[in-house]
Order: C-alpha cells, then structure tokens, then sequence
C-alpha cells in the first residue's frame, strides 16, 4: 500500500489548481447569479486534456489513470463545481461508456471529438417518473429494423443544451423489463429532438441543467450501445465509474470550503484574537480536516481498485455516499465560521454550500447508494 503519489500524478494536480485559480476563479460569481455555462474555460479545459483523462491515446485521450482523474476533479471543484460536473460527465460517463462498451466505428466518429472537448456529451437516464427507478423508463426507442425511433423526455440532463452527443437510454420491449432497454448515441440536430427550457436552480447554476424531448426521432442503428438489451446494464455499469467522479467533486467542494474557511479563521478577529485560537473553531476545523482526508482516502480507494480493473461498485458508492456529506456538513460548518460574512456572496462559501447538496442527489441518491452498499455486503 502506498500512499505517495507519482510525478506524474502531482503535475496533473498541479495543472488542474493552476488553471481553476486562473480561469475559472474570475467571474465564477457572477456565472453563479447570471447562470452562465462557462463555455470558454470548457473549451479550455478540452484543450488541456480535463475532458478526456482516462481515455486511450489512440482515441485523441490522455491516457491517465482513475487517481489522475480525482486529483483534477477536486482541485477543478474546490472553484467552480458547475464546470466539474460537465468535467465528470464526459469523463465518466460519456467517453468511458463509449470507449468500454461501443464499436470500433463509435469511438472513431464520437469518442475522438468527446476526448478533445472538440464535442461534450451528455448522459440521459433520469425522467419525470424516472429518476432512482431507473428500470421504469418511460422513453421509447421502438424498433423500425434499420433505425429505431425514439419518443419521450428525459429530464436534468447535464450539459443539456451545449452537448452535440447524447448517450439515451429508453425501452424498446416492455414486456423484458429491465432487459428490453437500449442505450443510443442521439446527435445533436437530429429531426425531432428539442431541447426544453434550463433549469433554475439552488446550485450549480452554471451547468447547462434542461429537459429533452424527443419525437418520432429516428437513430440508425449502428448507434445502439451493445447487444439487444443491454441498455439497462450499461447504464448502471456507467454510473458506478460516475459516482467516483461525483465523490470527487464532494470531496472538492469540501475542500475548497474547509481552505477558504481555515484562512479567514486566521484573519478574523473576536476577542482580542484571531477566532482560529478559539477552541470551538479549533474543532470544527479538526473534524473539517478529518471527514475531508477520510473522504479522499474512500474516492482513491475506489479509483485503485477501477484502475486495477477490479469490482469498485462497493467503494464508488462509499466514497459518494461518504464524500457528499462530508461536502455539506463542511460547507454549513464553513459558513458558520465565516459568520455573517458567510452569508454573502463575495467570500464563497455561501455558493459551495448550495453548489454541495446536488452531489447528494445526482448520479444516485444517498438513499440509493445505501441500497448498492447493502446489497454488496449481504451477498
């Protein structure tokens, strides 16, 4: 066991820092009140390889490791979580469910562009009856023998407007259930497809959050994902490798409270003395420290173990499981240090705490990561 990271491993974390204080820390508040993607420093982030990490070199990717990837997640999360989830969703989800699960013809025509940020992708599962219950799509992709043609809606889809390929999951035999559904690459433009109207929410406001809907849109069918069926195994298979990404965005959330929250605690003064002498603070940033090293140590664990490409179902949901509380308690916990200063928009922490609750929701609930975790251990 060795808990030393690699040269090359630090000089990923070092570019990530480097560029989420530099590009994305100016104006990350006003993204946040504007709710403006942040498309230039995502192009950039393509630039530099952030959107396709642990894709294979021949496939335009980085060819980094799982470890790599946490690293960058949470440093690009300790600034601007709406941009690390754009980040964790063409990572984890897009590129790598193409690039494990699709053809040699889908990796040349989508995975190369995906891995360069030339295009973003988007991952839809999720629908208005259909959010935890996976196995309950409502969404059609009826067969039409060289095409299928696809009716539904698919709701808070990530980079819903400014991606160009879309991964859809939707029922073609209801009468197999969870084995009548297919996964299909559904291009941006397509006849039928209409992006809905973006979401007003409490965090992450500057993720390109929309609802899509689908009509009589026809996809070829060299565009399904694996065999007849494999829909539903293929997304939930996806989304074990996604809540690593998740956890790691928890886990940069966190940090990036419990930093900012460590430093205005050496400024700030109460009682003839910086509030960081005071044992209560003392505590709180102790337990702060704690629950975010432990919450790293669950999101490297599950990034080994995916890396050694053994099963990291268990740990993927601990450490998302773990990390996204530990995201919010350290944010309310940031602001309450800050005080009434904590309450304002211009020192942060306010926008990490709203930003941090998502995490316990998308990409499987809390609730629902303890049904994974349980079930792997009553086996």
């Amino acid at each position: 066991m060795n808990f030393e990271l690699t040269e090359e491993q630090l000089a990923v974390q070092q570019a990530a820092r480097e560029f989420a204080q530099t590009e994305l820390l100016p104006g990350v508040i006003e993204r946040d009140e504007t709710q403006t993607f942040p498309l230039e420093q995502v192009k950039k982030m393509g630039e530099l390889g952030f959107l396709g990490m642990m894709v294979d070199p021949k496939y335009n990717g980085g060819g980094m490791d799982t470890i790599s990837y946490v690293l960058a997640m949470e440093e690009i999360s300790k600034i601007d979580a709406s941009a690390s989830v754009c980040m964790s969703v063409n990572n984890s989800l897009v590129c790598w469910g193409i690039e494990k699960y699709g053809t040699e013809e889908q990796k040349e025509k989508y995975l190369k562009p995906l891995a360069t940020g030339e295009k973003i992708g988007a991952f839809c599962l999720s629908e208005p009856e259909a959010g935890s219950d996976a196995t309950s799509q409502q969404t059609t992709a009826e067969d039409r023998g060289d095409h299928y043609l696809l009716n539904g809606t698919k709701n808070w889809i990530t980079n819903g407007n400014t991606a160009s390929v879309y991964l859809v999951v939707a029922q073609t035999d209801r009468e197999k259930g969870h084995k009548g559904i297919n996964c299909l690459i559904v291009e941006k433009g397509m006849e039928g497809f209409v992006v809905g109207k973006k979401e007003n929410k409490l965090g992450i406001r500057g993720s390109d959050t929309h609802s899509l809907m689908f009509t009589d849109v026809k996809v070829p069918k060299e565009n399904r994902i694996g065999d007849d069926g494999f829909g539903f195994k293929f997304a939930m298979s996806t989304l074990n490798g996604g809540r690593i990404g998740i956890a790691s965005q928890a886990l940069g959330i966190a940090s990036g409270a419990y930093e900012l929250a460590l430093a205005y605690s050496k400024e700030r003064k109460a009682f003839g003395k910086p509030i960081s002498q005071h044992q209560a603070i003392q505590f709180k940033l102790a337990d702060m420290a704690t629950e975010i090293e432990a919450a790293r140590l669950l999101c490297f664990k599950a990034a080994h173990l995916k890396d050694q490409k053994k099963d990291f179902g268990k740990a993927g949901a601990m450490a998302k499981l773990f990390a996204s509380k530990v995201a919010m308690d350290t944010t309310i916990e940031a602001v309450q240090i800050h005080g009434g200063y904590g309450y304002v928009k211009e020192y942060h922490v306010e926008r990490l705490m709203r930003d941090a609750k998502i995490t316990q929701i998308y990409e499987g609930t809390s609730e629902i990561q303890k049904i994974v975790i349980s079930r792997e251990l009553l086996k």
